[in-house]
């Protein structure tokens, strides 16, 4: 229980606003403006996944300008590293999950 209510609080500071919230359009059943503004969970997992590789990818690009000396820090490239682990370690327990919860469904009878 602790790590859902983790794993929603950090993607709600992910998400743009009003991204995952439902109108109260949606409460009186009037399905043509209650997803107006609700963004598809397949969007949304597809950002998460581009903003891990782009902060890979930065993390790489400070490293290499560290060992080639073009004026980065240690410090900038240490958190840009850092930074990239812990968001690859987010996507890999969501992962996880996900797969567990599909392990628990199909064990499931009906």
């Amino acid at each position: 229980m602790q790590s859902a209510i983790s794993f929603a609080a950090a993607t709600a500071l992910a998400l743009p606003a009003g991204a995952g919230s439902v109108g109260t359009a949606s409460l009186a059943g009037n399905s043509a403006t209650a997803n107006a503004g609700v963004t598809p969970f397949a969007d949304l997992f597809a950002d998460s996944i581009g903003q891990v590789n782009q902060l890979e990818t930065q993390a790489h690009s400070a490293v290499s300008g560290l060992m080639t000396g073009s004026g980065v820090d240690v410090h900038q490239a240490m958190i840009a590293t850092e930074k990239a682990s812990m968001a690859f370690e987010l996507a890999l327990a969501v992962r996880n999950k996900a797969v567990q919860a599909y392990q628990q469904v199909m064990s499931m009878q009906f």
